[in-house]
């Protein structure tokens, strides 16, 4: 499949790259060389090959969720610098009073 220039050019605007006289010939042949590999795999038949997520197996790694009853806000307030009755309390971020 060959690329054409513009297509080329529409291509490095959508990766917002500039590139050079030098730069678009070379990536005209290259891509088209790389998109003739790919057609070429269109003609294998894989009519019998199972569709896969994973080309090996994938267990997951995360516990299981489980509930805890929370911690006293007495012993959590306990650490704070500064509190308001049963909140922490925080410089302003925005400028806000």
């Amino acid at each position: 499949m060959e690329l054409s220039r513009e297509e080329i050019e529409h291509i490095a605007t959508l990766c917002r790259i500039g590139l050079t006289e030098e730069d678009t010939e070379r990536l005209q042949g290259q891509l088209s060389q790389i998109l003739e590999q790919f057609s070429i795999l269109n003609g294998l038949d894989t009519s019998e090959v199972s569709a896969t997520g994973h080309w090996i197996n994938v267990t997951s790694v995360m516990r299981s969720d489980s509930t805890e009853p929370p911690f006293p806000t007495e012993e959590i307030l306990s650490n704070a610098p500064q509190r308001t009755d049963n909140f922490f309390r925080v410089f302003n971020v925005l400028g806000e009073p």
